[in-house]
């Protein structure tokens, strides 16, 4: 397992930098001068100029890149040109509510799908069932930006029940963000789960746990949904990217500071260092989240282990049938 981490994590190095040059090189097709901002409508060409020199604007694309890449090696990441603050200490110190509302949104989608799924798993081809679907439908369809923006015309606006923006100084702040964010990713687990449990009820397995006398929710919990959990964490560990993208555009409207309102205003105001940051700092976040869940699946299903055996030439293999393992 030590080893498959490991190589999981190497294998992040070309992730790391097929981003950083992707991200690098639309940076540059954006247009827009960020030292044209930064000395404001009436600076003189002299000073704009000695702006774009400072910044290293003035070089040529691969020389700018290789500077970068060359900063990245020794942990600097450039600095913003709009707070001069370092872009990694910038974006720490936001993360925590990101991730705060990304894994609250995630928890409660797990809390509400799980049970919904499997309920019209059971009851398929009923009104129940019908109900369920509705609810799945009607989440799948809603951008969370629209939802966001519903939440506070009515609890906020039109009934005051809750504060329209700000987050983190008390619980009631979470609630229309969590949903906003949540419902979306609520529905399509929802959905998953059911799928899943009816391939699964259909199996011999499971008529012959029934046949030797165990009760009926124990066939349910301990057999179909255990057998079923494979498919739902890894819808579940798709969520948490999905997440972590639609965290940017409901940071905005409820006014967090998280990494992705850090993103868009560093957007707006033309700040290359932050944004090539920013997206570099999330592809490595989601990378890590990716390979939590793939690591989650050796514990709920131990045959999977078998995926990590690796080879003499450093490549994982499927163990094959009757081979013993290596002394």
């Amino acid at each position: 397992m030590l080893k498959y981490i490991g190589k999981r994590l190497i294998m992040l190095i070309p992730v790391i930098l097929v981003t950083s040059f992707l991200i690098f090189w639309a940076m540059s097709l954006t247009g827009g001068d960020p030292a044209l901002m930064l000395a404001g409508d009436n600076a003189k060409p002299e000073q704009i100029e000695q702006i774009r020199e400072e910044l290293g604007l003035n070089d040529p694309f691969i020389v700018r890149y290789g500077n970068y890449m060359k900063g990245m090696l020794t942990g600097d990441m450039g600095k913003s040109y709009v707070t001069k603050r370092d872009v990694f200490k910038t974006f720490m110190e936001r993360l925590p509510n990101t991730l705060m509302l990304g894994g609250a949104a995630v928890l409660i989608a797990v809390v509400v799908s799980l049970p919904l799924g499997i309920y019209t798993a059971i009851h398929q081809n009923t009104w129940k069932d019908t109900a369920g679907m509705i609810f799945a439908l009607f989440g799948t369809s809603m951008p969370n930006f629209w939802l966001g923006l519903m939440l506070i015309l009515i609890f906020s606006v039109g009934l005051g029940w809750l504060p329209a923006s700000g987050y983190g100084n008390s619980w009631t702040q979470m609630i229309m963000p969590v949903v906003a964010l949540g419902v979306n990713s609520s529905a399509t687990i929802m959905r998953t789960t059911r799928s899943s449990m009816l391939e699964v009820m259909r199996q011999d397995y499971i008529r012959t746990a029934k046949a030797k006398g165990q009760t009926y929710w124990m066939v349910i919990l301990s057999h179909a949904l255990k057998n079923a959990m494979i498919p739902i964490v890894t819808v579940i560990g798709l969520q948490l990217g999905v997440l972590l993208a639609g965290s940017i555009v409901t940071e905005v409207i409820f006014s967090i500071n998280g990494v992705g309102k850090y993103l868009v205003d560093s957007m707006n105001a033309r700040d290359y260092a932050a944004v090539q940051g920013c997206v570099l700092l999330i592809a490595f976040v989601s990378a890590i989240l990716n390979l939590i869940v793939d690591i989650i699946y050796t514990f709920i299903d131990p045959r999977m282990k078998t995926m990590y055996e690796s080879s003499k030439s450093g490549f994982f293999r499927f163990k094959k049938r009757g081979e013993k393992k290596a002394a």
